[in-house]
């Protein structure tokens, strides 16, 4: 029987919001002959405070295996800016492009409450591993 391993898991909280993401490699949409490599990554956020708020921005560091370095940012999400009651869920999947076969993502969101306080909340780091990336252990 061959030994599954479990998929890593990517949780963040900051004052009641968790942030968990779930990055997959997408073989059909990658050329490594081209170095071309591409993930979907799905994030789960929920909101496990007792107050009402709303995801207004986001900001992405996205670092390849090379050491080049995005920066993704602007409003909302996937074109949503979704307000989450307590204990509401949203959840969207996303793509990243590299042209290294391996790299790491993180950043954070912009939250607004009701009242117009505002909140960073942490977007745990996670890794875009892909089977093409030799220097990976196995």
């Amino acid at each position: 029987m061959a030994k599954r391993h479990a998929l890593p898991k990517y949780e963040a909280e900051t004052s009641g919001i968790i942030v968990r993401a779930l990055p997959k490699f997408m073989y059909d949409e990658s050329d490594p002959a081209k170095s071309v490599y591409f993930w979907s990554y799905t994030i789960d956020v929920e909101n496990a405070s007792d107050r009402v708020w709303t995801l207004t921005r986001r900001y992405w560091t996205i670092v390849d295996a090379k050491g080049r370095n995005q920066v993704v940012e602007g409003e909302g999400v996937v074109g949503q800016t979704p307000t989450l009651q307590p204990g509401e869920r949203f959840s969207y999947t996303s793509g990243c492009p590299l042209s290294a076969p391996s790299g790491m993502m993180s950043g954070f969101y912009d939250f607004v409450d009701e009242t117009g306080a505002a909140l960073k909340a942490i977007i745990p780091p996670f890794s875009l591993d892909s089977p093409y990336d030799t220097s990976l252990p196995s």
